[in-house]
């Protein structure tokens, strides 16, 4: 089977065309192809067809685009229900876009090796594969999430290989495609560079001084910046004719592929959108020159907890990511101290990213997910932009966001992110910025090269260490015994023990067997677990609240059957459902962190329900949510 993105999405067995049924199937096999092999959870498939605001009926609907994609595809799709999501086995088959991206990535190393004809060939062919702007034909919603990094990726190749033609001598042939790239990128100045140089070549020496003198206007009234230091260096050379020649002049003309396959070569989805590659190529991917000096250096990080205790593993995983140059995210069930952490080891990275942090929490105060666009608000208020500056889509804040992070070593930190397509708009287009997001979805784990970081309970060692360090030592040590059954009544979640910690502190003539007695009555339990802004309940809400109907009754009942552990025929048991759909739903569950699944040794399947999820979901959600 071959299979098209960049353009029209396509289907072809044995050469013959499928036919596809609209925009929504479409997205399902572009989203299902995009992911190269991995699992697309439901999720985010409902996502990417509806947006935010699914109908009721989605899930069915999903159910019945994927079963038509597979009758149209035959006997071989490849593509199969696994767990709560889909995969699409792309072994023995051809994807544009996997061609693409390895012809650009030998492209580049040619290009790295100063093998300038090998690179220009390549990238030439891997430009040949693009039939107009990529996912031409998908909803808005996969356009505005996948199309920028395509576009990016895009645009890069065409920028790669116009240095190749250049170090060639070609800049002849280059001038009317550069021109059209330029024109519609105008503030690119890597591009706006590549036309001065051929332009100059050309013995067009003021045409190329008018280009910089257009750049430098264009920078300065779109986001009030100089021109970077090498578009200056290369203005310089310009005017004293300096400027070397070809690093590798051909003796022989040989047709090039043009800079630009298009009119508008750009992905669906405009290029200001964030790459979303994956760091290690991002680190090395071409994107524009570095900015001036900046005026404003943020430190918008909030205080990292100062008695923060544990996670010892999870901390290095982070630390050593962002060291190495990688994106991190953290997730895990409420209350698993996901935003501690983060905090923490920005606190302790702070000084690898001299140029400042940024941090945003992506959840509003009522539990809704903030838009990008806001987000984007503050973060480009924070880096200098004047209020009255600050563009009002989000496409075009996103690019001057980016833009003004370009040649910037920068931290920025994610809080709370609902998926990740809220996280997308709000990635840096590459350079040495690094980012660290948190949230409890798994469909986070989408995000590109970023590597991820799960967190679950606290070790029981952990755990009387975190009591202790808030509580006191000393009072702790004498009643290890009420000290361990404080820790398991608190399912040893770090933000359950910080309240309970407090409530100790706060009450210096209770003993721990006092409020471990208190805590021990499940109907008390989670009254206890709270106070001042500290709260369980409120913690685990949002978890609750994302669940639909089905999943959140699947979630009463099976809190109902007080199992500490259970099994997809225990579940389809007690919801009286057929084996697969049982697991499905304990699977999503899962996906919620509302459930923690066995060890893969487990035969069959284990899962466990922690405690307070089960007395939550016992209250049921109306009463949970309205509390």
């Amino acid at each position: 089977m071959d299979f098209t993105l960049l353009g029209p999405v396509s289907a072809a067995v044995d050469g013959r065309p499928v036919e596809l049924d609209g925009a929504k199937q479409r997205t399902a096999l572009a989203a299902l192809l995009l992911a190269r092999g991995r699992v697309v959870p439901d999720e985010r498939l409902t996502t990417l067809l509806w947006g935010w605001e699914p109908p009721a009926t989605s899930t069915n609907q999903l159910y019945t685009y994927v079963s038509r994609l597979r009758t149209r595809l035959g006997a071989g799709h490849g593509l199969h229900r696994h767990g709560a999501g889909y995969r699409m086995d792309t072994d023995g088959t051809t994807v544009d876009w996997d061609r693409f991206r390895e012809l650009a990535d030998a492209g580049r190393a040619d290009l790295r090796a100063a093998r300038y004809a090998e690179a220009e060939r390549r990238l030439a062919d891997a430009l040949a594969l693009w039939r107009g702007p990529a996912l031409a034909d998908v909803t808005e919603h996969l356009a505005a999430a996948e199309g920028p990094r395509l576009a990016e990726a895009h645009l890069a190749a065409v920028e790669q290989h116009a240095e190749a033609a250049l170090a060639l001598g070609r800049h002849d042939e280059l001038l009317p495609g550069l021109t059209r790239h330029v024109t519609g990128h105008p503030v690119r100045e890597r591009a706006r560079a590549q036309l001065m140089t051929a332009l100059f070549r050309a013995g067009r020496q003021a045409d190329a001084l008018a280009q910089y003198e257009e750049a430098r206007r264009l920078l300065a009234d779109e986001l009030g910046i100089d021109p970077g230091p090498e578009l200056r260096a290369l203005h310089q050379e310009i005017l004293t004719g300096t400027l070397a020649g070809p690093a590798a002049p051909e003796r022989a003309a040989v047709a090039v592929a043009p800079a630009a396959p298009a009119e508008k070569p750009v992905a669906a989805g405009p290029v200001a959108e964030p790459t979303a590659e994956p760091v290690a190529e991002r680190a090395t991917e071409p994107v524009g020159e570095p900015t001036a000096e900046p005026v404003a250096r943020p430190a918008l990080l909030p205080a990292a907890p100062r008695d923060f205790t544990g996670r010892e593993t999870e901390l290095r995983l982070v630390l050593d990511a962002l060291h190495d140059g990688r994106d991190v995210t953290v997730t895990g069930a409420p209350g698993t101290g996901k935003s501690a952490l983060a905090l923490y080891a920005a606190e302790h990275a702070r000084d690898a990213f001299p140029d400042g942090q940024l941090h945003a929490d992506l959840r509003d105060a009522d539990g809704t997910p903030r838009s990008p666009r806001q987000v984007l608000g503050w973060f480009l208020r924070a880096l200098g932009t004047a209020p009255a500056h600050v563009p009002d889509g989000l496409d075009e804040r996103a690019q001057r966001y980016r833009t003004l992070l370009a040649g910037r070593r920068m931290l920025v930190l994610l809080d709370n992110a609902a998926d990740d397509t809220q996280v997308r708009p709000l990635l840096p287009g590459g350079g040495a910025t690094r980012t660290l997001v948190t949230g409890l979805r798994p469909d986070l784990a989408a995000l590109e090269g970023a590597r991820l970081v799960r967190l679950g309970p606290m070790s029981p060692a952990e755990a009387a260490r975190l009591l202790a360090s808030i509580a006191g030592p000393e009072r702790l040590a004498a009643d290890p015994e009420s000290t361990a059954r404080i820790a398991e009544y608190c399912d040893r979640l770090p933000l359950a023990l910080r309240i309970a910690a407090a409530r100790l502190a706060d009450r210096p003539h209770w003993r721990p067997a006092r409020l471990a007695d208190r805590l021990a009555p499940a109907e008390r339990r989670l009254g206890e677990l709270r106070i001042g802004s500290l709260d369980i309940t409120t913690a685990l809400r949002p978890a609750l609240a994302a669940l639909d109907a089905p999943a959140a009754h699947a979630l009463a009942v099976l809190a109902a059957a007080g199992l500490a552990a259970l099994t997809a025929a225990d579940a389809a048991a007690l919801l009286d459902l057929p084996l697969d759909d049982a697991e499905d739903v304990l699977e999503r569950l899962c996906d919620a962190r509302l459930l923690e699944p066995g060890s893969g040794a487990d035969r069959p399947a284990r899962y466990r329900m922690p405690a307070l999820v089960g007395l939550l979901g016992r209250l049921g959600r109306a009463a949970v949510l309205a509390a």
